[in-house]
């Protein structure tokens, strides 16, 4: 399949337009006009998911985040950034970024973290002026409520990490504002509309320390928040070339855990 071909299906869902003006969504390295036969799935673009690829002989590469964000003023192969560039190159692959336009699309990656808690009825939390179906975040009620702590555990469950939490403001939730990524800038537009708990990634503590009284907040890790993307890419683009979710792709960040 081309690689436009399947850029234009990607777009589709999550057309670049949607981006944020500071973003770098879209194709990262290559020839528009490869053919291309399978494709690697991930959230960040590192030296080992490029390996991948190699190993499994996919010659496209579909991340989350952007490799490049600002332009390269050399390619010596000092930096991880230069070295995942030249290797791709090398290898005939090419590197495409779906970041914040996939976040902006209704379904992307708020509306699939609440799908996976449960929240299948939700709008979008900050629509852009153009239009009201897209924007960053959204905000939905559980099918009943839960009880504050119960709830935290379940978020906890379905992602399986490690989270920071200020506690809801009432014994029972079920109105839950989510923006996956960091969001904290969002915190006033989820009181604001009315939800018990907010879900997002890297709030500082000030942050969480001035919602504390007005909101409940669950902080995740940043890659934790986005992993799910992965599987949107594979559910948009597995009807027309082959996909894997990358085994390499991880977050960076590590816990520590007093015993």
């Amino acid at each position: 399949m081309i690689l436009q071909d399947i850029i234009n299906i990607i777009e589709s869902v999550a057309p670049l337009s949607y981006q944020e003006a500071w973003d770098n969504s879209g194709l990262q390295v290559g020839d528009r006009n490869a053919e291309i036969h399978a494709a690697l799935l991930t959230v960040d673009v590192t030296e080992s998911i490029v390996d991948e690829a190699i190993e499994k002989h996919c010659d496209f590469i579909i991340s989350h985040h952007p490799l490049l964000f600002r332009g390269l003023k050399q390619l010596t192969g000092n930096t991880p950034q230069e070295r995942c560039v030249e290797k791709a190159i090398r290898n005939g692959i090419a590197i495409y970024s779906s970041h914040t336009s996939m976040d902006a699309y209704v379904h992307g990656v708020s509306g699939r973290i609440a799908e996976k808690l449960g929240i299948t009825d939700y709008k979008i939390l900050c629509p852009s002026s153009q239009d009201e179906q897209v924007g960053l975040g959204v905000i939905g009620e559980m099918p009943t409520p839960m009880k504050s702590e119960d709830f935290v555990h379940h978020v906890q469950e379905v992602f399986g990490c490690s989270l920071r939490y200020v506690a809801a403001c009432q014994e029972e939730v079920r109105r839950i504002a989510i923006c996956g990524g960091a969001g904290a800038e969002f915190v006033g537009q989820a009181i604001a509309q009315g939800a018990d708990v907010y879900i997002t990634a890297d709030m500082k503590y000030h942050e969480m320390q001035a919602a504390y009284g007005q909101i409940g907040v669950i902080d995740l890790d940043h890659w934790t928040s986005e992993h799910f993307t992965r599987e949107i890419f594979k559910e948009i683009l597995e009807a027309h070339i082959p996909v894997f979710i990358a085994e390499t792709d991880a977050t960076p960040v590590q816990w520590m855990v007093k015993e």
